[in-house]
């Protein structure tokens, strides 16, 4: 028994040092990633007119959007380098509070709720909300909009609005993640209006929306870059140096005709086949690159959660109640916190507390191992205890070491019983990787997201997208099935 303790200890102790090793990797790698005026900029995914991203989630288009035009000027202007890094509005503030980035370009409205956490830079542009509504819509007024729900996006200055109007006109509130998603929602009759900026709804209703503006623009605000409050002083005199540049030479004045222009073309978007073909072939690059970012964080999270996890499941059933209560405690831990936590928890949390920034991808996979390691702890243990006692008795009566039985006796029998689980377990790693949404991660949800944003085609993708992960997941559940009969007629 206690050779059985000194090994367990000798392994935990490699295990400690291996795992301390990575993360000195993860921030030393982190650390050499800082060049000289280099900044991460938090934007939004495609928000015509101020961010439109390319088929690949990137801004190399010709028409990358109002403010990512502002930015790359200002940047050459001033001679620093950036990387720019879409995520949601409220992940977007999040991460800036975390110091995963360095500014935040995203169609930001300064008010003074914000400006008690933002330092913000000059204004570039002054944006209105509106009401909009179905063109069939009864909704004249917002006096009609009593006893309805109206659609607004989370953490924007539309849902303060709204809220600060609300009891005036006795409408509830229905809040999204972003505008198209509360557009759609608004089309089929969920909510009766929605709150948005004036230049987003007029953008949309070019892309063949069957929406129109209720009333004037309301509650005008100025729109500016944002940094974390006392910090990057030097790259908020930068931008406004650089904005003061680009308007003494004309560049700003050729931008903002370019987008807001009467006779601007670029918020019409580009000619867009509408059928299911169409939009497959025209976002197949998206559809790929989402594709493959889903199957290699869940591919790389299944192998860390798989050691992980049997590791933890042997410790649960070794003969020392404190290793069995770690082993517990960690699964009960990482099953019982929502993966949508976990994300911003290993993304945002972490980083706010160390000071170090946490690269988006490894973000992901630690996540989905985190989670999956748990379950697996889990069923492995319920494997190996399914196994009959008495083999292990056995085999220690006959002067086999505990680890020796467990290896040679105990696991063979017990993988019989907890393989079929490990895919079906895979096939839930899969399904999770689409909260990682959330933090920015360029999966297969995110990218569809990307894509609706751009030709406001809500159904026709999503139907497309569900498609692709039950053709996925139809594969992982025939393997499933496959082994399962393997091991019937093995045994």
């Amino acid at each position: 028994m206690q050779k059985g303790v000194k090994t367990m200890r000798k392994i935990m102790v490699k295990l400690s040092l291996a795992f301390v090793f990575l993360l000195s990797f993860i921030l030393l790698f982190s650390n050499q990633a800082k060049a000289a005026d280099h900044y991460t900029i938090g934007t939004g995914p495609t928000f015509m007119p101020f961010q439109i991203q390319d088929n690949k989630g990137g801004y190399t288009g010709k028409h990358p959007g109002l403010e990512i035009e502002l930015f790359k000027a200002i940047a050459k202007k001033e001679h620093f380098t950036y990387t720019f890094r879409p995520m949601e509005l409220t992940a977007n503030i999040t991460a800036l509070e975390g110091n995963q980035t360095d500014g935040i370009l995203a169609a930001l409205m300064v008010t003074p709720e914000r400006q008690a956490k933002i330092d913000f830079s000059n204004s570039y542009l002054d944006v209105g909300l509106t009401l909009v509504a179905p063109t069939n819509s009864k909704i004249k007024s917002w006096s009609d909009l009593k006893g309805k729900t109206v659609a607004v996006k989370a953490g924007s200055t539309s849902e303060a609005y709204a809220e600060s109007v609300q009891k005036k006109y006795g409408f509830n509130l229905r809040r999204f993640k972003d505008s198209n998603t509360q557009f759609n929602d608004v089309l089929v009759g969920n909510t009766v209006a929605a709150v948005d900026s004036t230049a987003t709804v007029e953008s949309a209703i070019k892309n063949k929306m069957k929406l129109h503006m209720v009333g004037k623009a309301y509650n005008k605000n100025p729109v500016a870059f944002g940094v974390k409050k006392g910090t990057h002083a030097k790259l908020l005199r930068q931008f406004n140096a650089g904005l003061k540049a680009i308007k003494a030479d004309g560049t700003y004045d050729r931008i903002m005709t370019t987008y807001l222009g009467k006779n601007s073309t670029v918020t019409d978007g580009p000619k867009v086949d509408r059928s299911f073909l169409g939009l497959l072939r025209q976002n197949a690059d998206s559809f790929i690159s989402g594709i493959t970012m889903t199957v290699e964080i869940t591919v790389l999270s299944i192998i860390f959660a798989t050691i992980i996890g049997v590791f933890l499941g042997i410790l649960g059933v070794f003969p020392n109640k404190a290793l069995q209560a770690i082993a517990t405690t960690y699964a009960f831990v990482f099953k019982s916190i929502p993966v949508m936590v976990l994300a911003f928890f290993v993304y945002i949390g972490i980083p706010n507390l160390t000071g170090e920034k946490i690269p988006l991808f490894i973000a992901g996979v630690v996540t989905i191992t985190l989670e999956n390691s748990a379950y697996t702890a889990s069923f492995v243990r319920g494997g190996i205890d399914a196994v009959p006692k008495g083999q292990m008795e056995a085999a220690r009566a006959c002067g086999i070491s505990y680890f020796g039985a467990m290896r040679q006796i105990v696991l063979p029998q017990a993988i019989r019983i907890m393989v079929p689980s490990f895919i079906n377990q895979f096939i839930i790693a899969l399904k999770g990787t689409s909260v990682l949404s959330a933090i920015g991660i360029a999966e297969l949800t995110q990218e569809g997201t990307i894509i609706i944003a751009k030709n406001m085609e809500g159904f026709k993708v999503w139907f497309l997208i569900a498609l692709m992960y039950l053709i996925l997941i139809g594969f992982l559940t025939y393997l499933s099935n496959a082994v399962k009969r393997h091991y019937k007629l093995a045994s």
